[in-house]
C-alpha cells in the first residue's frame, strides 16, 4: 500500500505540475514541464534526505558526541527491527524533530537542541520512536517528494504571476484564465494533497510510535509540550521553507493550530487524545521488555541527577530508561 500511495502520489504531482507548465507555456510549457518533472522525482529520490538536513543545517552525531540521545534511537530502532539511521541534531530552540530518507536503509533522524533541552528522556524516547515509525511505513520518502515538488508548483505559480500570458505564441487556450489558474489553483490543490497525506500519517506514526516505545503516554506528554514550545519559539528555518513543515512532528511554522483544511498536521489535541485513549488496551498487553531499566510512568517525578547534560547545554539532566 505504501508503494502503491507514493506512485499515485509521484503520478498526480508530476501531471499537476505538467498541467501549470501547459498553462504557462502550452504544449511546449508542457513538454519542459514534464521534462523537469521527471528530473525533480529522480533527484529527489536519491537526494531528498540531504537537501532537507542541508536546509536545516543539521550536524551528523555519534555515539561519543551525543550519547544518550544516539543511545536512545539505537534501542528504539532495535526494538523495532529497523537498521540503524544516521542521527542528526539541529541547532533550533523550537523542540521538534523529523525523519527523512528514500528507504529504511538510507534513512535519517533528526531532532533540535530545543527539543533534547526541554523533554525528558522518556519523552524525548517516544519522539523519536514517533520518527522510526515514519521510517517503517516510508513515509519519510513520500512528504519529502511531496514538499520538493509542492514547492516547484509554487515556484511555477510565482513564475506564471510575472512571466505567464505574456507570449501570444504560448498555446495557452485559456489565455489569462489559465495564467491565473497557474497561479493560485495550481499551488492551492499542491497544499490540499501534501495537508492531507501529512495529517493522515501522523495518526498512524503516533500508533506506531507508541507501541515501539511502550508507553502512549509519553508521547502524548511529548506532543504537549513541542506544540507549546511551537507557539512560542519561531523557526526561522521552516518559515522560509515552508514546504517542508509536514516533515516536523508538530507544524514549526507560527499561527497553526486547528485541526481543518489548511493544517499540515492534525490538531495536537486530537492526537493527545488518540494518544490517551490507546492506554487501556497497552496496560491489557504483555509488558514488552525495556532495553534497559523499567520505566517510569510519566505521572511519576524521575529523580534530579547532578550529572551534566548528555547534550553538553544546561548542565543538568533526568535519568530515564533510554540513558
Amino acid at each position: 500500500m505504501n508503494v502503491m500511495r507514493t506512485g499515485m502520489l509521484l503520478a498526480f504531482m508530476t501531471a499537476l505540475f505538467m498541467g501549470v507548465g501547459f498553462l504557462i507555456g502550452g504544449t511546449g510549457g508542457m513538454l519542459i514541464a514534464l521534462v523537469v518533472a521527471t528530473g525533480m522525482n529522480l533527484f529527489s529520490y536519491w537526494n531528498s534526505d540531504k537537501m532537507v538536513l542541508r536546509m536545516y543545517n543539521a550536524v551528523e552525531v555519534d555515539q561519543n558526541s551525543a550519547p544518550e540521545y544516539y543511545g536512545i534511537v539505537r534501542d528504539l530502532a532495535g526494538r523495532a527491527g529497523l537498521p540503524m539511521p544516521r542521527v542528526y541534531l539541529i541547532e533550533n530552540d523550537q523542540p521538534n524533530a523529523f525523519a527523512t530518507g528514500r528507504n529504511p536503509q538510507n534513512a535519517a533522524v533528526a531532532a533540535s537542541t530545543g527539543l533534547l533541552h526541554r523533554l525528558s528522556p522518556n519523552e524525548v524516547a517516544a519522539v523519536m520512536a514517533h520518527e522510526l515509525a515514519h521510517v517503517e511505513h516510508r513515509d519519510t520518502l513520500t512528504m519529502t517528494v511531496t514538499a520538493t515538488l509542492a514547492g516547484a508548483i509554487s515556484m511555477l505559480g510565482n513564475f506564471a504571476m510575472f512571466f505567464g500570458g505574456g507570449n501570444r505564441n504560448n498555446n495557452n487556450p485559456l489565455g489569462f484564465i489559465g495564467v491565473l489558474v497557474a497561479m493560485i489553483v495550481a499551488p492551492f490543490a499542491a497544499m490540499i494533497v501534501q495537508m492531507a497525506i501529512s495529517r493522515t500519517r501522523e495518526y498512524s506514526a503516533d500508533r506506531r510510535g507508541a507501541e515501539i516505545c511502550g508507553n502512549p503516554l509519553w508521547l502524548a506528554s511529548a506532543l504537549n509540550k513541542i506544540a507549546r514550545g511551537a507557539k512560542e519559539i519561531v523557526n526561522e528555518e521552516a518559515e522560509r521553507n515552508p514546504a517542508s513543515a509536514s516533515l516536523f512532528i508538530i507544524n514549526p511554522l507560527s499561527g497553526q493550530g486547528a485541526d481543518n483544511l489548511f493544517s499540515t498536521h492534525p490538531s495536537t489535541e486530537n492526537r493527545i487524545a488518540a494518544l490517551q485513549a490507546m492506554v487501556d488496551e497497552f496496560r491489557q498487553r504483555p509488558a514488552a521488555p525495556q532495553p534497559t531499566a523499567t520505566p517510569a510512568t510519566p505521572a511519576q517525578e524521575e529523580p534530579e541527577d547532578e550529572t551534566p547534560s548528555p547534550w553538553g547545554r544546561d548542565g543538568s539532566s533526568r535519568k530515564g530508561p533510554w540513558a
